[in-house]
């Protein structure tokens, strides 16, 4: 099942995004995505394209502690797959208490009746696979409720653009070389969400821990702790540093990350540079998710796992009912 969601990933930007009590819903130049996990990845990676949105990710229960003004002003974008995540349903109900504006991203559940119920604008997804897999699924809803036809046209095009396969012997690859250590993905801090991506990726799909973290911040404090001692070698001969790169990167992050690569490398720490590389911003952030997917799909593979099915948060979800 997983390997067919990779493979067919592309097909996912042929959905066209309907607005259901489209009425209800109004311009807005601010919003804010209340959700979790993978239904709530796509605000980062359309924030990395469209540096100038307004958008904010709400991670938690209820709403974030923003100005009444701002929280009245702007689009609440309630965002959960399966329709069911209790956090973005307390965070609806909130929003619906105090008469905010808000719309609804899901596949169904109770999030998806709960829009219908209360005549609320409400995007439905095609539903059947795992929440981090539909992310073309939920960024072109995104798009839609932002207004943004024209990159949404453009995200379109990937349906026939990005060929899922590509990707595969690169993840495949990469794969074999963090077999064995604990990956810590870098990146700009304008490419964050997608380190943060890259994450979750091999964290859902290879079942394995994975890190991140952002240039220039890193070279501040993190970076400090592998100047490794004879003391503190065996603390860092698990990690191994996954670098994505990105021409369109401010130059003196470029050289940060150059340098960065070479005194890690002195030290003994392997370093692997995955260039995010497209025909256009969609197929940048969309092609780098691929070989994340692939990469942490091969490295379950590795480990004997399924990487599709996530046990441990279901378990996690029943001792919290």
């Amino acid at each position: 099942m997983m390997y067919e969601s990779l493979k067919n990933f592309y097909k996912q930007f042929e959905f066209v995004p309907v607005v259901e009590n489209a009425k209800g819903l109004k311009k807005y130049s601010s919003f804010i995505v209340a959700g979790m996990g993978g239904s709530n990845l796509s605000a980062g990676l359309l924030k990395i394209w469209n540096t100038g949105l307004d958008i904010y990710s709400h991670k938690n229960y209820g709403l974030p502690a923003v100005s009444p003004k701002t929280m009245k002003q702007s689009l609440i974008i309630a965002s959960s797959y399966y329709g069911n995540t209790e956090e973005t349903i307390d965070g609806f109900q909130k929003a619906l208490k105090n008469k905010l504006n808000i719309a609804v991203i899901a596949a169904g559940g109770k999030l998806l009746d709960q829009a219908r119920k209360h005549k609320k604008p409400y995007i439905q997804l095609p539903h059947g696979i795992q929440p981090r897999t539909a992310i073309g699924y939920s960024f072109m809803a995104l798009l839609k409720l932002t207004g943004d036809t024209a990159r949404l046209r453009e995200t379109a095009s990937l349906a026939t653009l990005l060929k899922s396969t590509e990707y595969e012997r690169a993840g495949k690859t990469l794969a074999k070389k963090l077999k064995g250590n604990v990956p810590v993905i870098c990146a700009s801090d304008r490419n964050s969400a997608l380190a943060y991506n890259w994450k979750i990726r091999i964290n859902e799909n290879g079942k394995v821990p994975a890190f991140c973290n952002t240039f220039p911040e890193l070279n501040h404090n993190e970076m400090t702790s592998f100047d490794i001692k004879d003391t503190t070698r065996e603390l860092s001969q698990k990690l191994f540093f996954v670098f994505l790169k990105d021409a369109n990167d401010n130059p003196r992050i470029l050289k940060r990350m150059n340098v960065t690569e070479r005194m890690y490398r002195e030290r003994g720490l392997p370093v692997e540079v995955v260039m995010v590389n497209g025909k256009n911003p969609a197929h940048k952030i969309f092609s780098s998710l691929l070989i994340a997917d692939w990469t942490g799909y091969y490295l379950a593979k590795e480990y004997g796992i399924d990487p599709e099915q996530v046990p441990l948060v279901e378990e996690f979800k029943k001792l919290i009912r």
